[in-house]
């Protein structure tokens, strides 16, 4: 029997329309997901814990507006864009192969398109113009996910660039979800523990989640593995989906409180150290680092960062730097093509560039850690270092008690510039002079004993190494 083409299109049509129902029908086992999907609210947050099945919710809210809406476009949107292929991608794809939906998925643009001619398209905050690329547009549907992890742009995102594009829509929506951030602050925070800016809330943990076969277990062995107690704060962010201050996840200890300040101190005379993290992919990131022989401290007087520029713009704004602060050392990333790069700044530009220091760098971190412990490192509290060193986190998963590893995102370029000056900083070995002792007070009169017995156990070791030196000669004493 011969079946025509037309048959077979009605039948996967008619399949596929089946798969999409299934996809509606929802979990009655997973109440806390369902209400997150089945929300109307335009504005919607959910905050979740590690493994409570956040993604797959996000996922199955996208499926059912593209079913609503043919041949529209949605975002969904991440700190980068391997961020937005390593957490979306995957589940999109065992979503679309589960339900046999039909859905088309293109990997170089990280576009899913349904069977009705409806998008879905993922981006990160880290690709070029990606702002231009979300503006003037009308989605049915955004999200912004792992939203702890954004900066302080985070709110003008939102309110500037994404809820716009939603008003054309009647029951368009917006969601950011993430999990709790190691520093309870910044815009997500306000939404969810301070509820703010009129967002309706949603919150649980892999506790909840009936998918997870023995998430108490899962636990009880992780806080083993990591001799974790109840109290832990990395174990309540992650796991418990509690906002705590956890610092000893921060990779770099910045805190405002110690370590803002306004403008340099008046009155000294400063010297000035450039550290360069060269990118391409990433950014190039300048640091100017200001240090005086008055004072330990050591201040981040400026910071560039700017993506995809070439050797000649890179080279204007190091020479701009150079002249406007005097700098007597510039240190620079020389590993993988930051050789080459800087090689090419020598001969073209006759700079005098140096390589950093990065074969111990964990413990040029500590000693940066160290000095904005003791407050001796200041930077804007509005510097893109400030706001990085709330981000980055150490990688608990993957560290061990003799290697720390940081979590590849978010990456900061800021930071690397930052020590790589901060390990060539004169100020880092400053001591202050201590004034003398008044003379016959007790310190003065200890000062002169512990001289007189160090001058007294010179001379005597001094006569005894002449004896020995005397005798093994075989000469006479006298």
């Amino acid at each position: 029997m011969i079946i025509s083409k037309q048959t077979v299109n009605r039948e996967l049509a008619k399949r596929r329309k089946v798969g999409s129902a299934r996809i509606l029908s929802l979990d009655s086992k997973f109440p806390h997901q369902n209400a997150f999907i089945e929300d109307a609210s335009r504005f919607i947050a959910a905050q979740c814990s590690r493994r409570a099945g956040k993604t797959n919710g996000l996922a199955l809210k996208f499926f059912k507006t593209l079913e609503k809406y043919p041949k529209s476009q949605s975002v969904y949107l991440a700190l980068t864009r391997d961020s937005a292929r390593d957490i979306m991608w995957p589940i999109l794809h065992e979503i679309n192969d589960r339900h046999q939906l039909g859905c088309k998925f293109v990997d170089s643009r990280l576009t899913m398109t349904h069977p009705n001619g409806a998008k879905l398209i993922l981006y990160g905050a880290d690709m070029s113009n990606f702002i231009k690329r979300l503006k003037g547009r009308k989605y049915p549907a955004v999200a912004i996910d792992e939203a702890q992890d954004f900066g302080a742009h985070l709110q003008s995102l939102v309110d500037d660039v994404l809820t716009p594009s939603i008003a054309d829509y009647i029951d368009g929506w917006l969601a950011i979800t993430g999990t709790p951030g190691p520093v309870p602050n910044g815009y997500f925070f306000e939404v969810m523990q301070k509820r703010r800016f009129g967002y309706s809330l949603h919150a649980w943990t892999l506790l909840e989640n009936p998918h997870m076969p023995d998430p108490y277990g899962f636990l009880m062995d992780l806080r083993e593995k990591r001799e974790w107690d109840e109290n832990h704060p990395t174990y309540l962010r992650e796991y418990r989906n509690q906002w705590v201050l956890d610092v000893q996840s921060l990779w770099v200890q910045y805190k405002e409180s110690l370590n803002h300040f306004d403008e340099l101190p008046k009155g000294l005379k400063y010297n000035y150290i450039l550290g360069v993290d060269f990118g391409y992919k990433d950014a190039d990131a300048l640091a100017v680092l200001a240090w005086s022989e008055s004072t330990s401290n050591i201040f981040l007087a400026e910071e560039k960062i700017t993506k995809k520029q070439g050797l000649t713009e890179l080279n204007a704004q190091i020479d701009d730097v150079c002249k406007r602060y005097a700098i007597s050392k510039i240190v620079a990333d020389e590993g993988g093509l930051g050789k080459k790069m800087a090689e090419e700044f020598r001969r073209r530009y006759h700079m005098p560039i140096q390589p950093a220091d990065k074969t111990r760098k964990q413990e040029n971190v500590e000693l940066l850690n160290d000095y904005l412990r003791l407050g001796k490192f200041k930077a804007s509290k509005t510097s893109q270092f400030a706001q990085d060193s709330y981000l980055v986190q150490i990688d608990w998963d993957r560290s061990t008690p003799d290697k720390i590893v940081v979590k590849k995102k978010p990456h900061s370029d800021i930071i690397d510039a930052v020590l790589y000056a901060f390990k060539e900083s004169p100020a880092y070995t400053y001591r202050h002079e201590k004034a003398p002792a008044l003379k016959s007070s007790q310190e003065w009169l200890k000062a002169q004993e512990n001289a007189l017995w160090e001058a007294a156990t010179k001379h005597f070791q001094e006569e005894k190494e002449r004896e020995d030196w005397v005798n093994n000669l075989g000469w006479p004493n006298d």
